[in-house]
């Protein structure tokens, strides 16, 4: 089966298609997502705090992504697969981003590059996009700029701050990106924005009138203990059912019930016997 396209997803937006999208750092869950169908895997710099146990986004390094991305391509054989410029990575200048950029789609094999950020990005995403780079936008909140925001924060809820998130989406749009996350801004904001552009709108925190939506697969899971953000729902919880099942090894390793002959490898008693009997080697050393 071929991997999805920057094109399709574009397509998708034109006819209709809801476009879901989630989070995966490793090889076997990325082997689960793309069996289940998701078009598109974000290799989030959200590692930081679910995989890293971070506060914040901020100390993941190219490295990290590389890494976590590497896996993730191994593991996905259909789905779009997008890696997250991390802080650092693109704020000091388009060369850097360029830069930094190939380094990621040369080392790890995504195929698209997600930054954050609107009008003070539009020069990098436009010489990613000319280079053959194809780019997701990120704009509302973006967790890079947490220490901007005062914290984990709703955007764009005057009309000045919605303004400039449609003046954002706009330069993003002109720069040529495929599709732009929309996070935490009110879901009238996303509605309006996701039907001015042309551009495919993935939602996080932003409403059901998005063209799509992303989760981080530890919230949707029941995976990430510290806390539930609001815009997510919890699909499973599979952090009790983890606990459940380490228990139970504990309890039986305790108990001495596990491992029993059906997880042993056999071995011949006449062999056993033999090893037990002393040789004549074995009498000499003793002497």
């Amino acid at each position: 089966m071929a991997r999805v396209t920057p094109d399709q997803i574009r397509q998708m937006k034109a006819k209709g298609e809801r476009i879901p999208m989630l989070t995966a750092y490793d090889y076997p869950t990325a082997k689960i997502l793309d069996a289940a169908g998701v078009p598109m895997i974000l290799v989030g710099d959200t590692l930081g705090m679910v995989m890293q146990g971070y506060e914040t986004t901020l100390p993941v390094t190219v490295d990290d992504i590389i890494h976590h991305t590497q896996a993730v391509v191994r593991g996905a054989e259909h789905a779009l697969i997008v890696a997250d410029l991390p802080f650092g990575a693109f704020q000091v200048s388009p060369e850097e981003t360029m830069r930094q950029s190939i380094r990621i789609m040369k080392e790890a094999g995504p195929q698209a590059i997600k930054l954050e950020g609107g009008v003070r990005v539009a020069a990098s995403v436009h010489a990613l996009t000319e280079a053959g780079i194809p780019v997701m936008g990120h704009v509302g909140l973006t967790p890079q700029s947490i220490n901007a925001f005062g914290g984990f924060k709703a955007q764009g809820k005057t009309e000045r701050a919605a303004r400039a998130l449609l003046d954002d989406v706009a330069a993003l749009e002109a720069a040529g990106v495929f599709a732009i996350v929309l996070e935490v801004i009110p879901a009238a904001l996303a509605k309006l924005i996701t039907e001015r552009t042309s551009v495919p709108t993935i939602g996080i925190g932003a409403g059901p009138d998005c063209d799509g939506e992303v989760q981080v697969i530890h919230d949707i899971l029941g995976l990430f203990p510290d806390f539930t953000p609001r815009h997510t729902k919890r699909y499973g919880e599979l952090g009790q059912s983890i606990r459940e099942a380490v228990t139970a090894y504990l309890n039986e390793v305790r108990a001495r019930s596990f491992p029993t002959e059906q997880q042993s490898v056999a071995i011949d008693p006449v062999v056993i016997e033999r090893l037990r009997t002393p040789t004549k080697a074995d009498k000499a050393k003793a002497r």
